[in-house]
């Protein structure tokens, strides 16, 4: 099901040596923690890789219902990752290009290797910084400001998100777009009564990290929409979409499943009760019988938030 409110009242609502990582439970299909080194990097980089592919219907469904009133072509997307919402742009706005920012040298790694790989090099540039410190310069070779920044499962991690919606309205060109797209949550991928012999398991993980994701993450859930109002922006769409992708022939989401249970496990190990526990880790033995990668009844689901957001004139950044 999705819903949409063409025009919702505005009064409704450095680069760091870590990196965010994906961790299950916290945010759009990507909720982060913090963990070190570049191996956390590459690991990230393969769920957001499959993130992207499991859920690229969707990105594409609200990359096609922003409000525009001309075609942008220049764009900045915050917190791109390795590209799920870059990509998109560029298909849904042939003549533009993105300016692609995120913390982590090995996300944009992948991303310009995708983007040649595309024949899209000269159409993306990024840029390595960490939003919650000095923001780089990101007009473009002409100083402009943007016509749309897109920041998907990017701004609940923001230290201040206040400060990066003001600043993100003084980036902009007049009249320019901010869209903020944000999951209801990390999708869920099992049937409420599996596995067997542990009904309701993955409910339980997920409430296992639920305390410490709340301290770690509080702008996880938000109402962005009197948030931007705050900010000086003027709402002009709210939408949200459910999200069911099937599993049945689809390996892609018995891979993403995989990769985020393990991340769950990770979370929630010190917490689970002993039996939840030896049940996920059977889920999780890829070559046992009970293996999540041996079931036909996974599927995705979650909900995806969009706000599309109008600059007035430019004002000073906070």
């Amino acid at each position: 099901m999705t819903h949409a409110s063409p025009s919702p009242s505005p009064s409704s609502p450095s680069s760091h040596d870590h990196t965010h990582t994906h961790t299950p439970g916290q945010g759009q299909g990507h909720g982060h923690a913090h963990t070190s080194g570049p191996a956390g990097s590459h690991d990230q980089a393969e769920i957001l890789d499959l993130d992207a592919d499991v859920l690229a219907e969707h990105t594409d469904s609200l990359t096609a219902w922003l409000p525009v009133t001309a075609a942008p072509r220049r764009i900045v997307d915050l917190g791109c990752g390795t590209g799920a919402g870059t990509f998109a742009l560029l298909a849904r706005f042939p003549d533009a290009r993105v300016t692609a920012v995120d913390a982590s040298a090995v996300h944009l790694d992948r991303l310009r290797e995708r983007a040649r790989e595309l024949g899209l090099a000269d159409r993306v540039r990024t840029v390595r910084a960490d939003l919650d410190g000095e923001w780089p310069d990101l007009t473009g070779p002409d100083l402009a400001g943007p016509e749309l920044v897109w920041a998907s499962a990017s701004l609940h991690h923001m230290a201040d998100p206040g400060r990066t919606l003001r600043t993100v309205r003084g980036l902009l060109a007049p009249g320019g777009l901010f869209a903020v797209v944000e999951l209801a949550g990390f999708p869920r991928f099992l049937p409420a009564d599996a596995p067997r012999e542990r009904p309701g398991l993955e409910d339980r993980c997920h409430a296992a990290l639920a305390s410490r994701h709340t301290e770690h993450l509080p702008h996880r859930g938000a109402d962005w929409g009197p948030e931007l109002a705050a900010a000086g922006f003027t709402v002009e769409g709210e939408r949200t979409i459910a999200v069911h992708v099937d599993g049945a022939g689809n390996g892609a989401v018995g891979r993403y499943a995989l990769s985020s249970l393990g991340r769950l496990r990770d979370g929630a190990a010190a917490t689970l009760d002993a039996r939840d526990l030896t049940a996920l880790e059977r889920l999780l033995d890829t070559g046992g019988p009970g293996s999540i990668l041996r079931r036909d009844d996974l599927a995705v689901r979650t909900e995806r938030t969009a706000w599309a957001a109008r600059a007035g004139a430019s004002v000073r950044p906070a």
